[in-house]
C-alpha cells in the first residue's frame, strides 16, 4: 500500500479528501441519530434525556473534528508526509478541542435546563437571567484555567494571585456588583416576579419581563422598556399590582342630585353593578360589591361603587362598562346626575329689619 501512495502524484488531496468524506460521514450520521433520539423523546416534554439530546448537537460537532484531526494526523504520518515533531502540537490541539467541547455540553445543558423548567419554578424564572450569566461565567473561567494547564502553563500562581487580584477587581466594579447582589436580593426576597404589573415611585407602570444580574426591564403599556438599575429598584418604593393576587377592586366616584331618593339610587347602582361584573369578561362574579355614601358636595350628593377585576390592567375595561351602562340606566330611572351648580338662596340669608339698627340713637 505504502508502494502505491508512492505512485500517487498529489498525496495531500487523497488524504484531504479521505478526511472530508469521514468528516461529512460522521456529521450525517450524527444528525441522523440525534434526530431520531430526539422524536422518541419528543413526547416526554421537559425530561432531562431531551434536554441532554438538544445539549449534544455542537458538542459532537467539535469532537468529530477532533477525531478527524486524529485521523489525519494518523494518515499523514503513516505515509510520512510530516515529521514526527508535529505529533505533540496535534495531541495538544485535540485536547483543546476535547475540552472545548465539554465547556460548550455543560453551558448548554445548563442553559436548557434552567430555560426548560423556568415556567414550573418562581425561583427559576425569576432569577433565570442571573443563573445564566453565573453559570457561564464559572464554566469559563474553569475551562480557562484547564486549557492553561493543558498548555503547560502552570495554573497555581493564577490561582494564588486571584486573592489580591478579586480585591482589585471588586473595587473597580463595586456598582456592577452592588447591582448583581441587588438582582440576587430581589430574586430570594420577591418583592417583584416576572411577569408582574408594578409602579414605580417615579410614575413609570408596566409589566416585569426580566430581572437581570445587572439590571430589572419593565415593559409599559406603549410598548416602551423601563431599564431600571437593581441597586436603584431595591431601594425604591415599588406597587406590586400583582401581589398578593392579581384580583383587585375597582373604585368608581358617582354624585346625584340633592332631590334624589339616595335609597332607590343605591338598588339601582347595585344592580348595574353586579350586572357588569357577570357579564363583563374580566369582571368577578362571585364579588359582593356594595355602595358608601361619603360627600355632601357642592352640588351633588357624592358615593363611591366598587367594582372587582381579574388583574390591574382590566379595570380600565370594567370601569367603562359600568360608567356607560349605569348613565344610560339612570336616564331611563329618572336620576340625575347634576352639572355644577351654584345656587344663591336670598332668604336663608336675608336678616330680619327689626334686629339690624337695635343700638340707641
Amino acid at each position: 500500500m505504502e508502494d502505491v501512495w508512492q505512485f500517487i502524484p498529489y498525496p495531500w488531496l487523497i488524504v484531504g479528501g479521505l478526511v472530508s468524506i469521514s468528516v461529512t460521514g460522521m456529521y450525517l450520521v450524527k444528525r441522523f441519530v440525534l434526530v431520531q433520539l430526539q422524536s422518541i423523546k419528543r413526547s416526554e416534554g421537559r425530561h432531562v434525556t431531551s434536554i441532554l439530546l438538544n445539549s449534544l448537537s455542537k458538542p459532537l460537532s467539535i469532537f468529530i473534528l477532533v477525531l478527524n484531526i486524529y485521523l489525519l494526523q494518523y494518515l499523514l504520518l503513516k505515509h510520512e508526509l510530516i515529521a514526527d515533531q508535529y505529533n505533540k502540537q496535534v495531541d495538544i490541539t485535540a485536547q483543546i478541542g476535547i475540552i472545548i467541547a465539554l465547556l460548550v455540553f455543560a453551558e448548554r445543558f445548563c442553559n436548557q435546563l434552567v430555560v426548560s423548567y423556568a415556567d414550573s419554578s418562581d425561583v427559576l424564572r425569576n432569577s433565570q437571567s442571573i443563573i445564566r450569566g453565573t453559570s457561564k461565567l464559572l464554566i469559563i473561567s474553569i475551562g480557562s484555567l484547564v486549557i492553561l494547564g493543558t498548555l503547560g502553563i502552570s495554573i497555581t500562581p493564577i490561582v494564588a494571585s486571584l486573592g489580591i487580584t478579586s480585591l482589585a477587581v471588586a473595587l473597580a466594579l463595586q456598582p456592577t456588583l452592588e447591582n448583581f447582589f441587588s438582582g440576587v436580593q430581589l430574586v430570594i426576597d420577591k418583592p417583584i416576579r416576572v411577569g408582574d404589573f408594578v409602579e414605580l415611585d417615579s410614575g413609570e407602570q408596566g409589566f416585569v419581563e426580566k430581572i437581570g444580574w445587572r439590571s430589572t426591564w419593565i415593559k409599559m403599556l406603549p410598548n416602551n422598556i423601563v431599564v431600571m438599575p437593581n441597586s436603584i429598584l431595591s431601594q425604591s418604593k415599588v406597587i406590586n399590582y400583582y401581589y398578593p393576587e392579581k384580583e383587585l377592586s375597582v373604585p368608581v366616584d358617582v354624585g346625584v342630585h340633592y332631590d334624589s331618593d339616595l335609597e332607590h339610587v343605591e338598588r339601582v347602582t347595585l344592580e348595574v353593578a353586579k350586572e357588569i361584573l357577570h357579564s363583563h369578561k374580566w369582571g368577578i362574579s362571585d364579588y359582593d360589591t356594595f355602595v358608601v355614601f361619603h360627600t355632601f358636595d357642592s352640588s351633588s350628593i357624592n358615593f363611591t361603587v366598587m367594582l372587582r377585576a381579574e388583574e390591574y390592567f382590566n379595570r380600565f375595561f370594567i370601569k367603562s362598562a359600568f360608567i356607560k351602562a349605569l348613565h344610560a340606566r339612570y336616564r331611563q330611572e329618572g336620576i340625575v346626575i347634576p352639572y355644577p351648580i351654584r345656587a344663591i338662596n336670598t332668604e336663608q340669608e336675608k336678616a330680619e329689619p327689626s334686629k339690624r339698627n337695635t343700638a340707641p340713637p
